[in-house]
């Protein structure tokens, strides 16, 4: 619960600063000079893609939440347990030494975005979030 307020102060934060950059921008181009006027373009590019990516990190961050909760109400979560490290992080040994059957899992089930969703985890567990986010989106794909 905290993390999900955390999300939503930090997007009304940005929703604020991308507004406040908005007005700024018309500022610039009204102003009839020619560089003020290149900077408020840019300027309103740059609410358009904050908007954008905002909306995007938003709806994959609920669409991961939906599927975790269905996997959880499934039992379908993994249950392996891994020792913690003193900052909280996973010991990335033991979960390389699951990762495989998280792995194998998928290329025998590539259309099954459970076995997707169980790789994301194992992917995040091991400190990838590249990967663990690639593994969920292509489990958010799947699942619709």
């Amino acid at each position: 619960m905290r993390s999900r307020i955390a999300v939503i102060v930090m997007a009304v934060l940005l929703g604020l600063y991308l507004v406040l950059v908005g007005q700024r921008a018309v500022l610039f181009v009204l102003t009839g000079e020619p560089v003020a006027i290149a900077i408020g373009v840019a300027l309103i590019v740059l609410p358009i893609v904050g908007a954008w990516a905002l909306t995007r990190e938003l709806l994959f961050g609920f669409a991961a939440e939906r599927l975790g909760r269905r996997l959880e109400s499934d039992g379908a979560l993994p249950t392996e347990e891994f020792a913690a490290r003193p900052s909280g992080r996973l010991d990335r040994n033991a979960v390389d030494a699951a990762f495989p059957a998280y792995r194998t899992a998928v290329e025998q089930a590539p259309e099954d975005w459970r076995a997707w969703y169980r790789l994301g985890l194992a992917y995040d567990g091991a400190g990838d979030r590249r990967r663990a986010r690639a593994a969920v989106r292509e489990a958010i794909r799947l699942e619709r």
